[in-house]
């Protein structure tokens, strides 16, 4: 173990770049979805290629505890980007 305040190892630092640069993307995906909302070419694309060329249409449920279930995708992701919990799956 590391000790506090000490820098990163390089591979540490690589795990956590990779990470906010996810995260960063994510964000913006849902910036676009909430400005422009789920009707939108470019977040309808985005939205396909998460679910492998299709968009599910509902109800979704998702992995949340209690499994909680959503109208549609939109409304979904809506919620993922909300609540910042960007990498929820259904």
């Amino acid at each position: 173990a590391q000790q506090p305040g000490t820098p990163l190892s390089d591979q540490e630092y690589h795990q956590f770049f990779k990470f906010l640069r996810i995260t960063i993307q994510a964000s913006t995906a849902c910036h676009l979805r909430e400005l422009y909302g789920c009707k939108n070419s470019l977040v309808q694309r985005l939205d396909e290629y998460e679910n492998h060329g299709v968009i599910p249409s509902g109800p979704i449920c998702s992995e949340l505890p209690g499994n909680p279930s959503f109208h549609n995708f939109c409304t979904f992701s809506l919620y993922r980007c909300i609540m910042k919990k960007y990498f929820i799956k259904v």
